[in-house]
């Protein structure tokens, strides 16, 4: 494999600036969205008290997912040795961090009171899983940030392997930590599943590396530098593996809930749209599994990927099918009635046993979408300041079989 060259993209043309415009008007309308749900209370959302993560948590939660993932395509280079993954690394770092910052980003802003969250960080109940991915969270970004370091400094290059193999150990803790905050919650018939920390680890796989293809592609195509099919066909190939486990754990999780009786109720809402879980069995089967996987796969595994728009839109189907998957996860687990008393049927004025209504405020969305533009923003500027990119990933460059024709 030929010596790579990192360089920074000019980032002087109208199109760049106004790309970066175009991500400071989403996040100003989010910090504009912000301030009114700030200004006139929770109530102008469409959460309530049995919905208490919409939107919000949605976008939130995907990035966070997301952000471990696309760490990924690092650490198959350092951890495993794989040379072809190694020029992609930095880009690789810098979005993990990117992407955890534009979901945390959503998280506090939704608090209603930033403000607290150095409550949250200064009193630790460490029987509260959010204890634990605070810690996780702060220290992903630490660990990354000094990965990125080896991987950029020359002299620091000796301790890539162990930054790496750090970093990758940690952002399987941070996944697992993630996804445990719904497989704790035993109380939701829709939650409380072992499974769902396996399960939140592969999809980050998925979810973080068609977000890296996206922004690669795009970037080396707005940019006019080569990228091979070597690189492309490599990455496209591994997404479509990582969105095969991912569907298949979904299967499983349900599969294993219609082995366990007290779950029946729940797989019914999910599945069959039984009491009241119309949307969000369409949005499992139409958005989540149709859309964000199996349309997906058949383009990664045919000829159809042989174009680099079929890849992309692949990979944003993907993305699109991580955020269904995620409101079906929060929001449809959360509007599902809790089971109180088993095998009795509860009610009372406060709409115990009866299935929770939520319609997402254009201000939540907003926010959420705001968490997007500031992980793209971010990632645009660093690219700009930073030599993240190689200045070629031509296969001659990248691929270190290639053989010249």
């Amino acid at each position: 494999m030929a010596n790579v060259r990192y360089t920074m993209i000019k980032g002087t043309s109208l199109g760049f600036w106004a790309l970066l415009g175009l991500f400071g008007a989403f996040i100003a309308a989010g910090l504009g969205a912000t301030y009114y749900m700030e200004h006139n209370g929770h109530w102008v959302t469409g959460m309530n008290n049995a919905v208490v993560w919409g939107m919000p948590h949605v976008f939130a939660v995907f990035l966070i997912v997301a952000a471990s993932g696309a760490l990924n395509v690092s650490s198959i280079a350092t951890v495993f040795g794989r040379a072809m993954y190694k020029p992609l690394g930095r880009l690789s770092n810098v979005l993990a961090i990117t992407l955890l910052i534009g979901g945390l980003s959503v998280l506090v802003l939704d608090l209603g009171r930033p403000d607290r969250l150095i409550v949250a960080m200064t009193k630790y109940n460490f029987k509260s899983i959010f204890a634990w991915n605070i810690i996780l969270y702060n220290g992903f970004l630490l660990v990354v940030g000094i990965y990125l370091w080896t991987l950029m400094e020359k002299k620091m290059n000796r301790f890539s392997k162990a930054a790496g193999t750090a970093a990758f150990i940690w952002r399987l803790v941070l996944t697992t930590g993630t996804g445990s905050i719904f497989g704790f919650l035993v109380a939701r018939q829709g939650y409380d599943a072992a499974i769902m920390a396996p399960m939140f680890i592969i999809m980050s796989f998925a979810y973080g590396l068609a977000f890296y293809l996206v922004f690669l592609i795009a970037s080396y195509k707005l940019t006019g530098r080569e990228l091979g099919d070597a690189v492309v066909n490599r990455l496209k190939n591994l997404l479509g593996v990582f969105v095969a486990a991912a569907l298949y754990f979904v299967a499983v999780h349900h599969l294993t809930n219609l082995y366990i009786t007290e779950h029946h109720g729940f797989e019914a809402f999910i599945l069959r749209g039984d009491n009241g879980g119309g949307i969000y069995s369409r949005v499992f089967w139409i958005d989540q599994v149709l859309l964000g996987s199996i349309v997906p796969m058949i383009i990664l595994f045919t000829a159809l990927s042989k174009s680099r728009a079929m890849v992309v839109a692949a990979s944003v189907l993907v993305i699109l099918g991580g955020l269904a998957q995620m409101y079906v996860t929060i929001v449809g687990g959360q509007a599902y009635p809790m089971t109180l008393f088993p095998g009795w049927e509860i009610s009372s004025s406060f709409g115990d046993g009866q299935t929770a209504t939520y319609s997402p405020s254009k201000w939540e969305v907003m926010l959420g979408m705001a968490g997007i533009a500031i992980t793209l923003a971010a990632t645009t500027f660093a690219i700009k300041v930073l030599p993240l990119l190689p200045e070629s990933l031509a296969d001659k460059v990248a691929d270190p079989h290639h053989k010249a024709g």
